[in-house]
């Protein structure tokens, strides 16, 4: 259990801003540290003497650009952090801000600044020896190159972050993660059901938002010490409030027990928003609201909306590809339902059928797609995408103007028959 809330705790670490920043900071001040710590080694004889003038004056040149130039970073990220918003949907804003080369740049350029305040200030109050200001000298040097390193590949992810492409491909790769976590486990690790149990005690929480995070191998402890079996009602993603069920629980033997189960409680992260780590539809959500804004009356952008259809062609390939081998769940006490490939295509696929249905290249690409995905090796997938595909002619059909276009996405939708 420790080691899974671990686990969640550094990837929502990884998406705050500050953590790197941070660890750069405390870094920079160990360098200076141990830079004084070198005036301890005997090697005055055998290294090149360094002016402590020399120092300060690379010392003072850092100092005086270094805050300029993280300002700027920062004012550059909230730019596109900003784009990414409006042009996209606000559900991206998280992988946007989690881009490792943008907050890795941002580390750099601060830490360069508290490196050279602080080696600046030990350097005027003389706490350096010969050896001390080598050592100074030569990291000065290296955090010099390392800045310039940073800035010149930063440059270019700059001018990329907050676009368009760049956003639906990081929302892409998320969602490929996701689902092929979900596919190597497609109960996270419980054993796999068809449909829920309601048979059994209900366990409910005074929490109200979405699950984010399961531990599996919590519940099945939990399980092992009580004698007991849990099957999961509540999938990460679902929205939890009132008197809905986070999980049921059947006893091998009821008598004796107190009826509390604060630990299947605690075994359930509940949040305000949805996370892309362990909800695969999550994904196809926000890649069909991207599709919706691009497919809107003011942004008129069907070729972005084609984009992402491409995009959810792939995802459910890959999801549909069948696996080497199958996997065994390693908590056999603890029950969990499996993705629904139709949920999945209503995730993907409404929106899009919905508001791009007087599109023609949209409705035609859209047919298309239907019909790669109905030949696909996966019968649950090939229903879903002929029904799709049925529901989509009747929209196109009840918006678009001319018979001509009508006739095409018919012959087009002729496989669903």
């Amino acid at each position: 259990m420790l080691h899974e809330k671990l686990q969640f705790l550094v990837r929502r670490l990884g998406e705050r801003l500050w953590i790197k920043p941070l660890a750069a900071c405390l870094l920079s001040i160990g360098g200076v540290w141990l830079a004084n710590m070198a005036d301890q080694l005997e090697l005055s004889d055998s290294i090149p003497r360094i002016s402590s003038d020399s120092v300060e004056a690379l010392l003072s040149v850092m100092a005086a650009s270094m805050l300029v130039i993280a300002t700027f970073a920062v004012a550059s990220m909230v730019s596109a952090y900003a784009s990414a918003s409006n042009t996209a949907t606000p559900r991206s804003f998280t992988l946007i801000v989690a881009d490792d080369l943008s907050q890795n740049a941002l580390s750099v350029f601060v830490a360069a600044f508290i490196f050279s305040i602080v080696g600046l200030t030990a350097t005027k109050n003389a706490l350096f020896q010969p050896v001390g200001l080598t050592a100074l000298f030569a990291l000065t040097a290296l955090v010099f190159a390392l800045v310039i390193l940073t800035f010149v590949r930063w440059v270019d992810r700059i001018a990329r972050l907050g676009r368009l492409d760049n956003t639906v491909e990081k929302v892409e790769m998320a969602t490929r993660a996701a689902l092929l976590q979900r596919r190597k486990r497609p109960a996270m690790g419980a054993v796999p059901v068809k449909a829920i149990n309601t048979d059994g005690h209900p366990v409910c929480t005074r929490q109200i938002g979405y699950v984010q995070h399961i531990a599996i191998d919590a519940l099945q402890e939990w399980a092992v010490k009580t004698k007991a079996r849990v099957q999961v009602a509540a999938l990460p993603g679902t929205f939890i409030a009132g008197d809905r069920p986070l999980a049921y629980v059947r006893f091998d033997d009821d008598r004796g027990h107190d009826g509390k189960f604060d630990e299947v409680i605690d075994a359930f992260e509940v949040g305000r928003e949805r996370l892309y780590d362990n909800d695969p539809r999550f994904g196809l959500v926000v890649l069909s609201e991207i599709a919706g804004r691009a497919l809107s009356p003011g942004v008129n952008d069907p070729g972005s909306a084609i984009t992402v259809i491409g995009v959810l062609v792939r995802l459910l390939s890959d999801w549909a590809e069948p696996l080497d081998e199958e996997p065994k769940p390693a908590c056999e006490r603890v029950e969990a339902p499996e993705l629904c490939v139709k949920d999945m295509f209503d995730d993907a696929f409404t929106a899009i059928a919905r508001d791009g249905a007087n599109a023609i290249e949209v409705m035609v690409r859209l047919q298309k797609a239907f019909h790669a995905l109905s030949r696909a090796d996966n019968s649950a997938m090939a229903a879903a995408a002929k029904q799709h595909a049925r529901i989509a002619l009747v929209r196109a059909e009840s918006t678009l103007e001319l018979p001509e276009e009508r006739a095409l996405i018919r012959e087009l939708a002729g496989f669903a028959e």
